[in-house]
């Protein structure tokens, strides 16, 4: 179907053909719900722990104040990747949903370019998803309950 053809069924069709990207793109937007609120939660904390250092005198205390927010910074770095990553991918979707319908009532032939542009959007997914996955791991590596580090 090329050209302007804007029968209902053709159109039906197309919007099932999209709604696997709609759902991609559902899941990118909750992604990133829990990845800025995580980013939220970090910022507190290094916030806290900063308050924290400005108030301490003891040099065992402040060195692991810094050791902390070493450990903070790295997370905030995979964090804001995975959240970039994830924009990325969201972007991406839209225009794979965009070309899907601007391919069907135009001449314009976009299949390969739809299937790279969702390739390439489920690739940023994944990198973004690896990113949390290592954030996460820096977090647990630095858990601290009474005196017992995990």
């Amino acid at each position: 179907m090329t050209g302007i053809d804007l029968q209902t069924e053709n159109i039906a069709k197309l919007i099932q053909l999209a709604l696997g990207p709609v759902f991609l793109l559902s899941g990118v937007g909750i992604t990133l719900s829990m990845l800025t609120q995580r980013l939220s939660r970090i910022v507190d904390r290094a916030r806290t722990l900063e308050d924290l250092r400005e108030r301490t005198t003891e040099e065992i205390r402040l060195k692991r104040i810094d050791k902390d927010l070493r450990a903070i910074w790295r997370r905030t770095k995979y964090i804001n990747g995975a959240i970039a990553l994830s924009t990325v991918s969201g972007l991406l979707t839209t225009l794979v949903v965009t070309l899907l319908f601007a391919s069907e009532f135009t001449a314009l032939a976009a299949g390969v370019v739809i299937a790279v542009l969702f390739s390439a959007a489920m690739i940023c997914l994944s990198l973004a998803f690896l990113m949390f996955l290592i954030e996460v791991r820096i977090a647990i590596n630095t858990l601290r309950i009474g005196e017992h580090r995990y």
